[in-house]
Parts: C-alpha cells; structure tokens; sequence
C-alpha cells in the first residue's frame, strides 16, 4: 500500500495586536498614534512530523481585521494541497493566488489582497525551510539557481529583466558564495537603528537612544521627520550632537509632503547632512521621486516599503527615481516577489536596504538581504537593514544584533513563529491583554 500524501489540513488566522501607541513607539509624520498588528496565519498539515508554516503581514491597528479576512478569503487554495509538491515549487501557489480572477479585480497585486498573498506566502517559505532544516536564507542561497528563477513572476518586468539575465545574475554570484557566507557567520549583516528617531520623542530620550546607537555599535540611525520645519532642524541637529560627524543619520517624511515641498524641506536639511531622505512624497509618484532626486542630491531618496509590487519597482529603478531600495518582506507578495525585487535592484546596480521594524519585520527580512549578500548582489557595501527595538521578545526565534550587525540566525525556517502565549494575550479584541483593557473602560476604536 502507498502512504497518503501529506496536506495542508487547516489555515488557522489571527488578528495580534500590540499597544505601541501608548508610548509613541512607532509615531511618524503621518503615523502619530500606530498599534503595532499583524495578521497572522499557520498552516497546519497532516504529515505527522509537527511542521507548521507561519506567516504574516503587517498593519498598525484598525484594518487588520480586514486583513486577516483577506488572508481567509485564500483559505480554498490551500486546503488539501500536497505539502511536498507545495514546498518544492511555491511559485505555483503564488500563481495560483495571484492568478485567482475574481480576489484580482480587488487590486491587481496591490493592496490588501496582495498583502494576504504575501502572508501565505511566506508562510509556505517558513514551512518548506523548516522541513528542508534550514534557515530561509541558507535555504535561498544554495538553491539551484535555474529553479529560482522558476519562483519569479516574469511578467510585467521581462521588458528590463529577462529570466536568461536573472538566471546569469544567479549564476555569477555563485562565486565566492561559501567565502560570504563565512563572513556572514562571523560577523553578520550591517545594520542601522530607527529607535532613537520616533517622532513622539523627547530630546532628551533622542539624545540617550542615539547615544546608546553608537555605543552598540550602529554607524547609522534614523530620525522621523515631516511635521514641523523648525522641529526638524533642531532635533537633527541633537542628534548630530549626540553621535558625532561619523555616524551616518537618515531622515523619513513617511510620503508627507507634495513634490515642492519635499524639495524645499530636504534642502533645508541638507545642511545637517541627511544620508538619504525616505519616502519624501507618494510612494505611487515615480516621476515626483526622480524630480525630487535630481533636486536634492547629494542627498540619497530612498523609497519601497510601501511599494505595492514588482511593476512599480521596475518603473522607479528604469526612472532613475531612487539611490536607495527598500524591501519590505511582507509589503509585496511574499517571498517569491521579493526575489524578482532583488534581481531588479541587481541589474541596476541599486543598493538595497530593506525596511524592518513593526511586528516580525526584522525577523524576516534580515533572511532576504541575507541570500541577498550570499546569491544576488554579493556585497553588503552601502547596504544596511533597518532595526528596531520592539516586540522582538513575542517570537521564538528573535534577531539578534551584535556590534551594529544582525547575527545570521541558524533556526530552521523564516523565524515568523510567535509564542503562543503572546498569541493568546495579544490576540484581539478577546487575547487576555484586550479582554482586561476593554473591562477596564477600553474601547474597541482605541486599538
């Protein structure tokens, strides 16, 4: 007799919820109240070997309800599916789902549709890496380059990127691989910290954050900008006081201002010497981001965590319309989009600098500018991923960051799994932490 073939027997959904809010961790520009969310998925099996897949997007509040809702609507192309044919193509989910008509005409491949693909996704990657007991990243890097390109959609980018020149792109970084990867063992990936930068802060606590920054080992931090001029200029120059000449500072408008104003407002800082401006205006403007950059150089315009898809990266980078790409590995379509993002950034010659901190985003994108390093670009030069200080205690395989760098972590999978207590506490609005809140005089708008 022939063994039943394992299945995905259940996707299990929650919406987490954290009160970031409450302290002002997380306060930009247009952001002043966020509670840090994630829409959070498993996928369970029937294989009998305890292998789960988890995955997630994230959100900062209200709305992630419709997320989690996005992510069920998914739920018929996943129940039934044979694991083992699952983990070794995840690109035919991926065009399963993107190709399902009737959830396309909801974005295409924007929004919050595309932002449920990317949740499953890169729970079926967090599945398949464990099974194979590799972190996603070594996973990722050893791959055989031919069956890459086989994950990357194609289409709508093959005019600037064609699969012989992502599949070239794969074969010539594979020299040199193994000596990268020692390096990266040894030392780990570069980093930069936004911790000091909240927009809520004092000075005084910018002032110690940016100081405890150097002190760790960062050599570049970030600072939130875009509500007041004046506020601006006198915060950036505490904390150039605070870290010195040698210490790079990035500022982030968080998409505040038009086009004029972008431009009027960098100049105004440019005095301070920003390294890059982040998200100066819509992050839907290629032409406003080339204008802006032509304007503002030599300071860098660094843009992508809000950037819906492949498609819009392909026109920012053929534009010539950012210095600085920023991945975001649940923005896009999960792993599989990230991977035609990379190979994009690759062929221009674009330094890439993911987007992290929120709920899990620096657990799992430190994997994607891993296999970066190791596979793609081969360099860190002028590459750092973004760290944040928050929530990293909820998980059960956290980042860990050593003298301004993230450790490359050694669990297998994409080290998307939450404890299971802080499931169950900050689950809402009925996880232990919102029941009590709402008893207390709470209200469910508040979250």
């Amino acid at each position: 007799m022939t063994a039943t073939p394992a299945r995905i027997v259940a996707v299990d959904t929650r919406d987490i919820r954290f009160p970031t809010s409450r302290e002002l961790d997380g306060s930009d520009a247009m952001n002043p109240d966020p509670d840090y969310s994630a829409a959070y998925v498993v996928l369970r099996t029937d294989s009998g070997d305890g292998f789960e897949g988890h995955g997630f997007t994230f959100t900062i509040g209200r709305g992630n309800d419709v997320q989690v809702a996005a992510i069920e609507a998914l739920r018929p192309h996943l129940l039934g599916r044979s694991v083992d044919e699952l983990c070794a193509d995840p690109g035919s989910l991926d065009r399963d789902l993107i190709g399902d008509s009737q959830l396309r005409w909801l974005g295409p491949e924007k929004g919050v549709m595309h932002m449920a693909i990317g949740a499953v996704m890169n729970a079926v990657w967090d599945l398949a890496a464990k099974r194979a007991g590799q972190p996603l990243w070594r996973l990722l890097a050893h791959a055989d380059p031919e069956w890459l390109v086989s994950q990357v959609d194609f289409r709508y980018i093959a005019d600037v990127l064609t699969p012989e020149e992502a599949l070239a792109l794969l074969r010539n970084a594979r020299t040199g691989l193994a000596e990268r990867e020692r390096l990266l063992l040894e030392r780990g990936y570069p980093a930069y910290t936004t911790s000091p930068g909240w927009l809520g802060y004092s000075d005084e606590k910018l002032t110690r954050l940016a100081k405890q920054a150097v002190s760790d080992g960062f050599t570049q931090i970030k600072l939130k900008v875009g509500a007041d001029r004046a506020d601006d200029l006198r915060r950036l120059r505490t904390a150039r006081a605070a870290v010195g000449d040698g210490v790079r500072i990035a500022v982030d408008a968080n998409q505040r201002w038009n086009v004029d104003e972008a431009i009027e407002w960098t100049r105004a800082l440019a005095a301070l010497d920003p390294y890059w401006i982040e998200e100066p205006t819509s992050p839907d403007d290629i032409l406003g981001h080339a204008a802006i950059r032509e304007a503002v150089a030599p300071v860098k315009v660094a843009t992508g965590e809000h950037v819906q898809n492949r498609v819009v990266f392909k026109q920012l980078l053929q534009a010539g319309a950012l210095d600085v790409l920023q991945i975001d590995a649940a923005r896009v379509g999960g792993v599989n989009e990230n991977l035609a993002i990379l190979l994009l950034a690759a062929k221009f010659g674009v330094p890439v600098c993911p987007h992290a901190g929120g709920v899990g985003l620096c657990e799992l994108v430190q994997h994607l500018a891993m296999f970066d390093y190791l596979a793609v670009s081969g360099t860190t030069e002028d590459r750092v991923i973004e760290y944040v200080d928050h929530l990293h205690e909820h998980f059960t395989a956290p980042v860990v960051i050593r003298d301004g760098h993230y450790t490359a972590p050694l669990t297998p999978g994409f080290s998307a799994a939450m404890h299971p207590a802080s499931l169950a506490e900050y689950r809402y609005p009925d996880g232990e932490f919102w029941a009590a809140d709402l008893a207390r005089g709470g209200a469910p708008d508040d979250a």
